[in-house]
């Protein structure tokens, strides 16, 4: 399967990946805000209970890239929608993510990998982000104590996290114990009497989103 060529407007995209093929969804900046040399891919939570690249939280954090001039890419891990492949325990789902960002670093290079994720894409994310060296990482509710966070080689990159302190699926206590103990460069954006999916709170998501990402925001003609 040949690749395709990055697209020039927002909808579907499938691309090979390592499993097969991969369901994209590419989507171009607000219209009424200048277009940022910037490509954000998001990840997504656990395919085993429902998460795909249509979670609300997912497609509410490329919202809030997009109204600041982002490009965004959403796409579905192995297994999940129209995405061929098994679930692979955050491996083949890293090889996965590898696979985007090489297609958009492809397409796109001039222009600055930001890595997005949340809770399992925030786990999945996390793996590579050393690796992959985006110009800004984000984790959305990062499941420090249900996955293997020793492991994770700690970014150096422009890092922002958001927790919610009511969280009932990922422990909040967990994920600032772990930031603490790892001495993360990472900043902390805290949400009160917010839970794991942000019910209610999608609008503070977005709002906390675009304030952490400004001081990183490039020029539109940069």
């Amino acid at each position: 399967m040949t690749q395709p060529a990055f697209p020039d407007r927002s909808g579907p995209v499938q691309l090979a990946g390592p499993a097969g093929a991969l369901e994209l969804a590419v989507e171009l900046p607000e219209a009424d805000v200048p277009t940022l040399p910037v490509v954000a891919v998001v990840c997504h939570p656990l395919p085993t209970e429902g998460g795909s690249m249509h979670n609300k939280v997912v497609t509410m954090v490329a919202r809030a890239l997009r109204e600041l001039g982002a490009t965004t890419v959403r796409f579905n891990f192995r297994g999940t929608g129209h995405s061929e492949g098994q679930f692979d325990e955050g491996r083949g789902e890293a090889d996965d993510l590898r696979a985007v960002v090489a297609w958009v670093r492809a397409q796109r290079p001039r222009q600055q990998l930001w890595l997005a994720g949340f809770s399992f894409g925030a786990y999945v994310s996390l793996r590579v982000a050393e690796e992959l060296k985006p110009a800004l990482l984000i984790s959305i509710a990062p499941p420090a104590g249900r996955w293997d966070f020793a492991s994770i080689a700690l970014p150096t990159m422009p890092w922002l996290v958001v927790q919610g302190d009511n969280d009932e699926v990922v422990d909040p206590q967990a994920v600032y114990g772990w930031l603490e103990k790892s001495k993360a460069q990472a900043e902390l954006v805290r949400m009160p009497d917010t839970g794991h999916f942000f019910h209610r709170k999608l609008i503070d998501l977005r709002g906390a989103i675009k304030n952490g990402v400004k001081p990183y925001l490039p020029t539109a003609d940069e």
